[in-house]
């Protein structure tokens, strides 16, 4: 992220006021601004792009995750529902903004808008784009985590899913496609995806080591979460998190397994533990609790009160 800020950064001097290009670089940038923590910036750079480039799709989405890790979700709404000409006739890019709005939604505790979202427009059309799978996927599980039936939507994701075991493309497509497999209770071509991380891992080269740290230990941590050993998943997962970012995505994506994460620890009793992981969570998010942190916060508080039997 540091690396895409500082080379946005290098051409912008170029790109003045009357550059046709400049509302463009201005949403790339913001969405850099936004990825270093630098949330304000992000916001101002993100809405002034906008004004030039009104059409600017990846603009809006860079403000749109401002909202996200600010615990805004009214504002990113509005901000998408205003825009809708800048994005909703764009490519596959559209259903990651759909994807957006449903995360917002479930932030305000809206679950039903978020399932209406996937089934009437981020699943509408059954693409097989790693992109569009890790849109459904993650959204699936936040679902779940927060206690709600999905019914059968998994099985079309995890046929997705065990036709791209053998893609090693990135490894952040690949953990999406093990969400996929363990949704639809797929634990054969899970085990051949653990194996091909296996093999991966002795090759040589930059995707080499991404598989081997951290992938390897969040794909037995994610296998351990579907089969409900949530103290050995709290500890890969956790033992994965320093280099997370390594694997790709964003903040807003990969927050899925920051979710999956604490919720292992809290499961597993692991309370100190899972608690410094939502503290961190907390920082990152500029400090601002969303949902997401306001339960599981109470979860703790009530955990520690009953008496150990």
């Amino acid at each position: 992220a540091a690396g895409m800020r500082a080379s946005g950064e290098r051409v912008l001097p170029a790109h003045t006021c009357d550059h046709p290009l400049r509302g463009y670089l201005m949403g790339c940038h913001a969405f850099t601004l936004e990825e270093t923590g630098d949330y304000a910036a992000a916001e101002l750079a993100g809405r002034a792009g906008l004004t030039y480039a009104p059409d600017d799709a990846w603009g809006l989405h860079a403000v749109a995750h401002v909202h996200d890790m600010r615990a805004e979700p009214s504002a990113g709404i509005a901000l998408i529902e205003d825009h809708k000409s800048a994005w909703d006739g764009a490519n596959n890019f559209r259903y990651h903004v759909w994807w957006h709005k449903a995360l917002l939604h479930l932030d305000r505790g809206e679950m039903d808008i978020a399932l209406d979202l996937y089934d009437s427009q981020i699943r509408a059309d059954k693409t097989d784009d790693y992109r569009d799978i890790a849109n459904a996927t993650s959204l699936l599980m936040r679902l779940e985590l927060e206690g709600r039936d999905v019914g059968d939507r998994w099985a079309e994701l995890g046929a997705l899913a065990e036709a791209r075991i053998d893609d090693g493309c990135i490894v952040f497509a690949d953990l999406h496609y093990q969400l996929a497999l363990a949704g639809a209770g797929k634990g054969q071509p899970a085990q051949a995806m653990a194996a091909r991380f296996a093999r991966d891992a002795k090759q040589t080269g930059d995707m080499a080591e991404r598989v081997a740290d951290p992938g390897i230990t969040a794909l037995a941590g994610l296998n351990a979460f579907a089969e409900g050993r949530y103290g050995d998943a709290f500890v890969q997962l956790a033992d994965a998190r320093p280099k997370m970012q390594t694997i790709g995505g964003s903040h807003a994506q990969r927050d899925v397994f920051e979710r999956m994460t604490i919720d292992a620890g809290l499961r597993a009793g692991h309370f100190d533990a899972a608690e410094q992981v939502l503290l961190e969570r907390l920082a990152l998010r500029a400090g601002k609790e969303d949902r997401f942190a306001a339960t599981r916060f109470d979860q703790l508080s009530r955990a520690r009160r009953i008496p150990a039997q």
